[in-house]
Formats: C-alpha cells, sequence, structure tokens
C-alpha cells in the first residue's frame, strides 16, 4: 500500500512538473534564441519574491544578446513573451508597424466586470473602442486647454511653497519626504483642474480624495495573487480577469465625481460662474454622448490615474537629481529666475527654457514612470532577427520593451548613471533620441501618452517654484544609488527620498 501511495505520488509529482514545463519549447519551436527559463517564474527569478526590481532580471537578458539579436524568447511563469532587445525594432512596434502591435498586455488581464475604471482607460482598450476613447479626450488635453488652467496650476505652488515652508520650520532631522510632497501637489493639481474641487492637500486636514489616491496605488495582494495564478497557468487568462482599482476606490471617485458635477451645474446655473477646464469639456462630452456618471467617471479617471503617480514620481526623482548636483540646480536657477513675473513665469515661456527641459528629460532617462511597456501582436508578422533567422511573432503573444534597458545602455548614454542634463542640450535631443527608440519617457506612436503636455507642464512649473524659492539639498537617510524599488512596476528609488529644504533670501 505504502508503495502504491508512493508511486502515485511520484506519478502526480512528475506530470505536474511536465505540465509546467511542456510549454517553454515554444520559442525553441519557432527558432527564436533565448535564456533557459525556471519553473515558477520562468526568466523572472525575483517575480514573487520582489528582491530585486524585474527590470534587472530583463537587463542582464538585454545584455547578453543585444549584440547578437533583435529580440530573444523568455517567459514570465508559463507565458511566453518576446523581449525586444533592439531599439530599432522597439520603435517599429510603437510606429512602423504598429498595426500588428496596436493593444495594450492589460486589455487581456481585465475586463468591465472586474475593473470597470481600468478597462475603461484608454491604455487598456483595444481596437475601435481605444479609437473612440483617444479621439474623446485629445480634444480635453489641447495646448489652449492646458493654458486656461496655468493660473490654478500658479495657485497650488504657492500652496506647496506655504506648506513647505511650515515644514522647515518644524524643523524635522529627518528632512521632508519627498514622495509625500509630490503626491500633495499632484492630488491639489489635478483634482483641481480635472474637477475644479479642492483636495486641501496642504491643510491640516485634506480631504479624503489623497487617502484614497494612496489606497489605488498601494500594493494590492490579491491583485498580485491572481496575477501569479495566470502567470502559472495562462489558459486561466479567460476565466480570472483582474482588479487594479478596490472597489471603495471606485464607489469614492464615482461620489466625488457626482459631487462635482453636481457643483459645476450648480454654479453654472447661476450664471457667475466660467472656466474652460477639463470638467468642462467632460460635461459637453456628456451631453454630446449622453453618458451617465459611471461613464463620465470611466473618462475623467483617464486624467486622474494618469496625472498622479507618475507625475509625482518623475517631479520626486527631479528633485532627488537636482539636490545631488548643486551646479546643475544653480544653472537651472539662472535660467528660470530672469523668467518670473508676478511670482510664476508665463506659460508660454514655460515651454521655451531648453535647460529645464533638460534636466526633465534627463530625470525621465535615469527614472522612467514605465520602464517597460508590454504589447500584445494583434495581427501575426514575419520579422528579421539580427544573426539569426527570421520568424513569425504570432496574434495573442506578449511583446515586451524594456525602455530602461535602453536608456541605460553605456553605448547610447556614455556613463548612463550619471545625472547629465547636457545630453538633451542639443536641438529636437529628445525626439531624435525617441526616433532611435532609445528614449521613451512616454511612450511613442499612436499610443503616445496623451497627458504627456499636460504632466509636463504640472512638473515644470513645480519644479520653477521650488528652485525659486528654496535650495534643495537631498538628506543623508536618502541612498546615493540608483537602485529601484524591487516592489513596484514604477522605477522609484528604493527607500525613498527625503530632502533637505532651505529657502533662499
Amino acid at each position: 500500500m505504502i508503495l502504491i501511495t508512493l508511486a502515485l505520488g511520484l506519478t502526480v509529482a512528475a506530470l505536474l512538473y511536465l505540465s509546467m514545463i511542456w510549454n517553454f519549447s515554444y520559442w525553441r519551436k519557432r527558432r527564436v534564441p533565448g535564456p533557459k527559463p525556471k519553473i515558477f517564474t520562468g526568466n523572472y527569478p525575483n517575480l514573487y519574491t520582489m528582491k530585486r526590481n524585474m527590470i534587472y532580471d530583463l537587463n542582464d537578458i538585454y545584455k547578453e544578446y543585444k549584440n547578437k539579436y533583435d529580440a530573444v524568447g523568455i517567459f514570465s511563469g508559463r507565458v511566453p513573451q518576446l523581449l525586444v532587445v533592439s531599439p530599432e525594432l522597439a520603435h517599429r512596434v510603437f510606429l512602423t508597424n504598429f498595426k500588428n502591435f496596436h493593444d495594450n498586455e492589460l486589455s487581456k488581464l481585465t475586463d468591465e466586470k472586474s475593473d470597470f475604471i481600468l478597462s475603461n482607460n484608454p491604455f487598456s482598450l483595444t481596437g475601435e473602442k481605444w479609437k473612440q476613447r483617444r479621439a474623446d479626450i485629445t480634444p480635453g488635453l489641447t495646448n489652449s486647454r492646458i493654458k486656461s488652467v496655468y493660473p490654478v496650476t500658479n495657485k497650488v505652488c504657492q500652496q506647496m511653497t506655504e506648506w513647505v515652508k511650515k515644514q522647515i520650520r518644524l524643523g524635522s532631522r529627518e528632512g521632508l519626504h519627498a514622495k509625500d510632497l509630490t503626491l500633495r501637489f499632484t492630488t491639489e493639481m489635478v483634482t483641481d483642474c480635472v474637477l475644479g474641487l479642492s483636495a486641501e492637500s496642504f491643510s491640516e486636514k485634506p480631504t479624503p480624495i489623497m487617502a484614497h489616491i494612496n489606497d489605488l496605488f498601494s500594493p494590492n495582494w490579491s491583485f498580485v495573487l491572481l496575477f501569479a495564478l495566470v502567470n502559472t497557468f495562462p489558459s486561466l487568462g479567460h476565466l480570472i480577469k483582474l482588479r487594479m482599482v478596490p472597489h471603495h476606490v471606485e464607489r469614492f471617485f464615482v461620489n466625488l465625481m457626482g459631487t462635482a458635477v453636481k457643483s459645476r451645474k450648480s454654479q453654472q446655473a447661476t450664471g457667475n460662474f466660467q472656466r474652460t477646464d477639463f470638467l468642462d469639456y467632460l460635461l459637453q462630452l456628456g451631453e454630446k454622448r449622453n453618458l451617465g456618471t459611471r461613464h463620465l467617471l470611466a473618462h475623467t479617471m483617464t486624467f486622474l490615474l494618469d496625472g498622479f503617480e507618475t507625475v509625482a514620481a518623475v517631479l520626486s526623482h527631479m528633485l532627488l537629481l537636482l539636490g545631488r548636483d548643486e551646479v546643475v540646480q544653480q544653472h537651472l536657477r539662472e535660467e528660470i529666475l530672469p523668467h518670473i513675473r508676478e511670482g510664476s513665469i508665463p506659460y508660454d515661456k514655460l515651454n521655451d527654457l531648453p535647460y529645464l527641459d533638460a534636466c526633465l528629460n534627463e530625470s525621465i532617462r535615469l527614472f522612467p514612470p514605465g520602464f517597460m511597456t508590454s504589447k500584445l501582436c494583434t495581427e501575426s508578422i514575419e520579422l528579421p532577427n539580427k544573426d539569426g533567422p527570421n520568424f513569425t511573432v504570432d496574434k495573442g503573444t506578449v511583446i515586451v520593451i524594456p525602455h530602461a534597458c535602453h536608456m541605460m545602455d553605456e553605448e547610447y548614454f556614455p556613463d548612463p548613471l550619471t545625472f547629465k542634463p547636457e545630453r538633451f542640450m542639443e536641438p529636437d535631443a529628445a525626439k531624435t533620441f525617441r526616433e532611435r527608440g532609445i528614449f521613451m519617457g512616454f511612450g511613442d506612436g499612436p499610443r503616445i501618452c496623451l497627458g504627456m503636455r499636460f504632466a509636463q507642464c504640472q512638473i515644470k512649473a513645480a519644479i520653477v517654484e521650488l528652485i525659486s524659492q528654496f535650495n534643495i539639498k537631498v538628506n543623508p537617510k536618502t541612498r546615493k544609488d540608483n537602485l529601484y524599488d524591487p516592489s513596484l512596476f514604477l522605477a522609484n528609488l528604493n527607500g525613498g527620498i527625503w530632502l533637505d529644504l532651505e529657502a533662499r533670501q
């Protein structure tokens, strides 16, 4: 009996093992080279332990294969992925062969039943739905509309200055937590510009908005668990859909949207309110398309989701890099100060400060808001592979473009770990790097980030305010390297950023 039980146990274990590795021949059959995957994790050894950020796992593969191939086959768990190691191929995926790689991987991981907000974000939408949503949103993010809310931006910047001065008076030895500062800024900024409401982020008692934003971007273990299951058993992807936006956060923002709409319509009814902001545009769109509150929220969350965390992350890391380099900081200050009028820089001049642009782009290169993009092959295509044979990418295949690997490659950016804004001082440098596929701060092609100009405006305005008002230094609590946090999909400095700010006379 014992022998029978043991034999059955060994048989089950063998069958389980075979089921876990049977798909590992996927790329070999297609004549695509790549590293040998491991059971459960594939080619992401830190996928579940989170001891090291996954971009470093990809970078190891990238450095091994980049001189021989344009792309290699890897696995996330048991899910085959094509890792793009050639910037030229990355450029083709985003632009030249866009129709073959139209959608993002996230689109197959969620749906309206599991996560209404996320599945209605342009990043997740597919095909004609994406085209329609982009057509809906783009007119709300024109240069003239961003300019119209620029006074709101300046008002929030001034509130931020007063809050920082108060923190300086309190005199914490640990300094100022940069992410707390920048998230307060983006919360107040985006909530006011998009909804016309105040989050009171710089007050003693902020509204619940900021707390719910933190919940929105905090690690969701049910999300991680389901993601692990789908990675291990890809066939479950048809049954399991992921939810990133927690139910209580969705309910909160639905109610908040209802409050904003009711308040705005009441103000408009009195005839005393005129403001050409994003909510004004969304209400016009809602009437045109007969959208209810929930669908209006889905449109609104495009502005909110894309503007809170990513902008705060870029801004906090830009402050970190400026704080580390007094020479660059002073150079930037000397560019900014002559153009300040009545406490701020005119909107048109904000976009005509080359060194500010260079500092922003170099900050994004070192700490990209998205260090990789996962696309879906939507139409099969045959591709060349440098020293290897041509191969076919089948419809449904996940394509991984590791932007951080390209942006940290010394072949393209000498001394890549050093903050050197001068890299972007040549005319159209950022555009040239992007066309080469080696700089993807906001993506590229038809699906380039919709809110790019709005995000840049927020970051620049905040930097102008802080650089002109304060001397920025890095608190000793902050690590001195650029190691990414292992637990996040964003390129955040591990351990956080702590700053010492000193008011300028």
